[in-house]
């Protein structure tokens, strides 16, 4: 698509193969191919330890966004663990965008934190009535999460969510779906996520990242669909095989 944010990202070829991000599958596949978004909302998905929240941090960071989540206003962190993916990642931009924000579930507690201080200094419109207008430390984590979401996405942006569906229940992963579509129009999503309900959003492109690499799946296809339908479908048959006695 033409007006997208990002088109897409690729990784240099000069990451020593000493270093732990060359031993990630994921991430040897970008150094041969990029990957290409085509679709106003992406997800990527895969097994932990295969590289999505490393390689959604390095797309953040390239974008100009804080490597614990927040607006590209935001400046702080509280634990320099991140990696230097973004040092060799090669993002390949479209369009300007006027909004963006990214979320990151593990570090969202920090960015809470960092509203709540810089309001402390008052002047001016407080920061966070930009997002809802209660402290999101005053919420519980779906909760913020969701006051985020409704109130500081505004459109014409790039959201990228790591993991959104962390701290929010099936029900409210349907809201989120709901705000999803309203933004769809003017905005791009690019989501790292093992729910199945999510992953589900009618004409998204699905990327899994696995052993291989990383390849373009059909939302049926997918483990996370297959193993939760069968759970639901028949969980008797399910606990006789995973509790079994050897």
């Amino acid at each position: 698509m033409e007006d997208l944010f990002i088109k897409s990202i690729s990784v240099e070829e000069n990451i020593d193969k000493a270093n732990y991000l060359y031993q990630i599958p994921a991430v040897r596949h970008l150094m041969k191919e990029p990957l290409k978004f085509d679709r106003r909302v992406t997800f990527l998905i895969g097994e932990n330890g295969t590289g999505k929240s490393t390689i959604m941090e390095a797309l953040a960071i390239s974008c100009g966004f804080n490597a614990e989540g927040g607006t590209k206003n935001f400046s702080f962190f509280t634990s320099n663990t991140h990696s230097d993916l973004h040092e060799h990642m090669i993002t390949g931009k479209g369009k300007h965008f006027k909004d963006g924000f990214f979320l990151r579930a593990e570090s969202f507690y920090n960015v809470a934190s960092y509203i709540d201080e810089l309001d402390k200094g008052g002047g001016g419109r407080p920061i966070i009535d930009s997002y809802g207008g209660v402290s999101l430390h005053l919420q519980s984590h779906g909760e913020s999460f969701m006051a985020l979401i409704a109130n500081r996405f505004s459109g014409n942006g790039l959201y990228l969510l790591d993991e959104p569906e962390a701290a929010i229940s099936p029900q409210r992963l349907m809201q989120l779906l709901v705000r999803i579509h309203d933004l769809e129009k003017d905005s791009q999503f690019i989501i790292s996520t093992h729910s199945p309900i999510l992953m589900s959003y009618p004409g998204a492109r699905i990327y899994e990242l696995d052993d291989e690499g990383i390849r373009a799946v059909e939302y049926r296809e997918t483990e996370h669909y297959q193993i939760t339908r069968d759970f639901i479908e028949r969980p008797e048959m399910m606990y006789r095989y995973l509790f079994e006695e050897e």
